[in-house]
């Protein structure tokens, strides 16, 4: 989808990130993932000598950090995790008067991106909160961080997997732009270990849990010192099963299916590599020569965090070459995959040390498939 023709000039004129303190290294993740295998075949070593059952392969942070670039991520409950019998995070359920912790986690983004922003929560009109997943499905997350904020106006939840940081970011810049709101703040409160099967080799290491909040408004009101203009906007989506989770509430109706692994996060990984990395790379590149933009002129490319090989074979298509390190930024060593929010928290990290004018393509790609793509001008 193209956008064109906006009434005003939209930027993001301030951004925030919230960590939570827990954190799993791939060797504390390994050692207890190899020992729930040890566990597992030798309780089935029967029925793999007789060849009616695999024997489950260990994992290495070797392994892990070849396939992904990932070395630790960050995690609302370390506890739980690495316990070879639960594997699981551990949290106590809140009471239903107690603030939610993705709303915890969207509010603590969300006041760095006011204060990075100079505004105050008077001067905001909405609240989009977008991820690719939530913990429940009303009342709305985005509605009770606009109550906790005292936000006068609206506030909703939307989800495109890990572009939904960048489809909110179009929806609220088009809101803004037709004056239906002042302001907007768009979070992201990515708890991926919701969906994470830790037992599963191919993904059990993928994922990490982080909050980031952009704040939007018309470009010639932004006095931030970092404030960007969202020069140009793009969404596309394609159909893929390559990465799906089956959970929901219909599940209650089969109770014999209602656990199984389907209810969790499940991939291809390679087919998901192998079209997703064209897809993105012409969609890219579309936009850029739709705006009369070379990519010659990109002083940063923030891409998705899901695989370094990934986004290095992207930005090496869009560029024509192999980017270095500073042209695109990776944050996945110590992050790991946070879903929507990755392209923003390579954003918020890597951005400060542009001049005024320079150009930034941050662009998302995900489940769906779904992508989105934000052509960006430091203002100042």
């Amino acid at each position: 989808m193209k956008v064109q023709g906006r009434v005003t000039r939209i930027a993001i004129s301030g951004t925030g990130l919230y960590v939570p303190p827990d954190r799993i290294t791939n060797i504390e993740l390994v050692e207890a993932y190899n020992e729930y295998v040890r566990a597992h075949n030798a309780a089935h070593q029967a029925d793999i000598d007789a060849g009616r059952m695999h024997a489950q392969l260990k994992s290495s942070d070797e392994f892990i950090h070849k396939a992904s670039g990932i070395r630790n991520r960050h995690v609302v409950a370390k506890n739980g995790m690495l316990d070879p019998e639960i594997m699981c995070p551990r949290l106590p359920e809140r009471p239903v008067d107690e603030i939610a912790l993705s709303a915890e986690m969207g509010i603590a983004a969300a006041k760095q991106a006011l204060e990075s922003a100079g505004r105050r929560p008077e001067d905001i009109d909405g609240v989009i909160c977008a991820a690719s997943i939530f913990q429940r499905p009303y009342p709305q997350i985005a509605i009770e961080i606009q109550n906790a904020l005292g936000i006068q106006g609206f506030g909703y939840d939307m989800m495109a997997g890990c572009s939904s940081a960048t489809f909110a970011l179009q929806s609220a810049a088009d809101m803004v732009a037709q004056g239906h709101a002042r302001a907007i703040l768009c979070i992201n409160p990515e708890i991926n270990t919701m969906h994470l099967n830790l037992r599963d080799r191919e993904t059990h290491f993928i994922f990490g849990d982080a909050a980031t909040a952009c704040l939007l408004e018309p470009a010639q009101g932004a006095d931030g010192a970092n404030a960007w203009e969202m020069v140009s906007t793009r969404l596309k989506s394609v159909y893929s099963n390559n990465i799906r989770n089956d959970f929901g509430s219909m599940n209650r109706f089969d109770p014999s299916t209602q656990f199984n692994d389907d209810k969790l996060i499940t991939q291809k990984g390679r087919k998901v590599f192998k079209e997703v990395v064209p897809m993105v790379a012409e969609f890219m590149q579309e936009h850029l020569a739709q705006q009369n933009i070379m990519p010659s002129q990109l002083k940063r490319l923030w891409l998705h965090q899901a695989n370094i090989n990934m986004n290095r074979l992207i930005a090496t298509k869009v560029l024509g070459r192999e980017p270095t390190q500073t042209e695109a930024p990776n944050v996945l060593e110590e992050f790991g995959n946070t879903s929507s929010a990755g392209s923003i928290v390579a954003f918020h990290l890597h951005n400060s040390d542009l001049a005024k004018g320079d150009l930034g393509h941050l662009c998302s790609f995900g489940a769906g498939y779904t992508a989105g793509s934000i052509i960006l001008r430091k203002l100042h």
